[in-house]
């Protein structure tokens, strides 16, 4: 045991298809497009897994994070309830100061947390951790990574931190065989000797592939696929542009681009 007081919580069995996603960064129109494809294939409320960062970007916190809450089974804290709920100034994301991001953040995350005060107290009492077995594997889900929340763990991060994690999430659940994690952005995943991890990806911003589409996952008895989240990206984008929100994001939106690959590992960055 790490001596940390992590909030877990135990969700038994799932049975049945398991719908994996993170990151709705406040985009409700994600959100809308995600929960009718869960209804109209039958995925039930418990069946639904959120890896954080319900509150972000995007213009519309409140409802976003009223609806996951109330129509997701299995919800765990990102970086962004943490600092909201700490009434931090900033999203804790670990941006180097004066970066796109960081500039950017300035302006969201006052936004954010303006109309989030109300909450505060949920969100700190959010999970740090939850746990499920399905079709015979024990799965923990969490956000970036137990020892820490905002780390990023990419495609191309080295077997050993991934290792690392592991390690520490084992030392909380006893034996597990994979991870479904989040907060990096991009959809992977990654055998670690015998372990799985899953990265569902984010619906509340596209993968930075120059495409509008963002994404999700489904846990089924074979495996687990990833999907495309076709949505509304236009409204979305014109919502947070009458909430004044233009630093960038609002723009990926419609690009598909990031506004900046500052945080990317070099080799995940396009080459111009």
């Amino acid at each position: 045991m790490s001596g940390i007081d992590y909030r877990i919580e135990d969700h038994g069995e799932l049975h049945g298809d398991v719908l994996l996603f993170g990151g709705p960064y406040s985009n409700l129109e994600a959100l809308q497009a995600l929960l009718e494809i869960a209804e109209e294939r039958g995925i039930p409320q418990a069946n639904r897994v959120c890896t954080g960062d319900i509150v972000a970007y995007c213009a519309d916190p409140q409802v976003t994070f009223d609806r996951v809450l109330f129509d997701c089974g299995i919800v765990v804290a990102g970086n962004c309830e943490k600092q909201l709920a700490a009434d931090a100034d900033n999203c804790g994301c670990g941006f180097q100061d004066g970066s796109v991001c960081d500039m950017a953040s300035k302006t969201w995350f006052p936004y954010a947390a303006a109309r989030m005060e109300d909450w505060r107290d949920v969100m700190e009492e959010m999970s740090d951790m939850a746990v499920f077995t399905h079709n015979g594997k024990r799965y923990a889900v969490i956000h970036g990574g137990l020892s820490d929340i905002s780390r990023y763990l990419w495609p191309v991060s080295p077997d050993s931190a991934f290792e690392e994690e592991i390690a520490a999430i084992e030392a909380e659940l006893g034996p597990i065989d994979g991870v479904i994690a989040g907060h990096c952005g991009l959809p992977f995943e990654k055998r670690i000797g015998t372990h799985h991890w899953i990265n569902a990806g984010v619906i509340g911003m596209p993968p930075n592939d120059g495409h509008p589409d963002t994404r999700f996952a489904i846990l089924f008895d074979g495996g687990v696929k990833f999907e495309r989240l076709p949505y509304a990206f236009y409204s979305a984008a014109s919502s947070m542009q009458a909430a004044g929100l233009t630093q960038g994001y609002d723009a990926s939106l419609n690009s598909g681009r990031w506004p900046s690959e500052e945080i990317l590992p070099q080799e995940l960055r396009r080459r111009v």
